[in-house]
């Protein structure tokens, strides 16, 4: 264990997603059990630039296990893509004589914390979170879990009144260039088709799967659309169907940011402990440039570099599923 890491800065950058405050909590505390200081860094990157730090300590955290968003704020810092600003950065982390760097975040956060490193090879290990669990390296990122419950809320409801009225419902869940969320709660929520960036479906391809549906007598259709869909997004979709088969009443709900709000799921909650206190433990190990990530309920790092290069693939295997499951 390194002796030199004796105060280590904590911040969240990007999107938020729901368990970010879990994970804070988990880097505060376990550098205090460590006898280590944490330093809290306000606003992401932009935060980082503007000197903008606290020294906290355990009752700095009590009761935001709970909360979504991230008490820390967050922010995509244009200043921090140049090197003046990053040599800011640098020279404030100095200065406040912090020697590691946790960053929360997704690909944009941790690309910003591998050019910094390269740079100033200033200690920096990366936390996964992100609804939209694109990043490799980790079966899971935080906040995944808790934006597919929302989508299967919402889903359910939407069920209620689309079986009322006989409706073809378009529902678009995010994922712009990764169709985890929405296929994920495809299966879950016993919809009829999905639609997502890595597999494209035609209209007439997408109508085939509806009829089948009219012809086993369902009474509603609900088809739920990743909104970095090759076909294009829900609301165009819906176009597109009411103009070649105007006989059908097709309606379209965005389901927007509503998914990356509310209270974090237990899963997203235990999930950003165990890597709050790996990525502590990291520091402590002499580890300088990597994420923490959960490969099959174990704690691993991945260097940022190969995290980075790396695509996380989709399993294509639960179309198959989803077409038995949706007659």
């Amino acid at each position: 264990m390194s002796e030199q890491m004796q105060r280590i800065g904590v911040l969240t950058s990007g999107g938020d997603a729901p368990g970010m405050n879990a994970a804070i909590r988990a880097v505060v505390r376990s550098c205090i059990y460590y006898k280590k200081e944490p330093v809290a860094i306000y606003r992401g990157y932009e935060g980082l630039i503007a000197g903008d730090f606290e020294d906290i300590d355990a009752r700095s955290v009590s009761n935001i296990i709970q909360r979504g968003g991230t008490i820390l704020k967050s922010s995509r810092s244009k200043e921090f893509m140049n090197p003046e600003g990053r040599q800011k950065a640098f020279d404030n982390l100095k200065n406040a004589r912090i020697d590691g760097l946790i960053t929360i975040g997704g690909n944009g956060t941790f690309t910003g914390a591998k050019i910094f490193y390269e740079e100033f090879k200033f200690p920096v290990i990366g936390i996964p979170a992100t609804i939209d669990n694109d990043i490799a390296g980790t079966d899971y990122t935080i906040g995944y879990d808790t934006a597919c419950n929302k989508v299967i809320d919402a889903i359910d409801s939407i069920k209620d009144t689309a079986s009322s009225h006989n409706r073809l419902f378009f529902i678009e869940v995010m994922g712009r260039h990764s169709g985890f969320i929405a296929l994920r709660t495809a299966i879950a929520a016993g919809v009829e088709a999905v639609m997502i960036p890595e597999q494209e479906i035609s209209i007439e391809g997408l109508m085939k799967i509806i009829d089948k549906g009219g012809r086993n007598k369902k009474s509603s259709t609900i088809v739920v659309v990743a909104e970095g869909c090759r076909t294009g997004s829900a609301t165009e979709i819906a176009k597109k169907v009411d103009e070649k088969y105007p006989e059908y009443d097709t309606k379209v709900t965005v389901l927007g940011h509503l998914q990356r709000g509310g209270t974090p799921s237990c899963t997203d909650r235990e999930l950003a402990s165990r890597m709050g206190v790996a990525a502590v433990e990291g520091l402590m190990m002499d580890k300088t440039c990597d994420m923490v990530g959960v490969l099959w309920h174990h704690v691993t790092y991945t260097p940022l570099k190969e995290v980075l290069n790396m695509d996380k693939l989709i399993d294509l295997d639960v179309f198959r599923i989803n077409e038995i499951l949706s007659i």
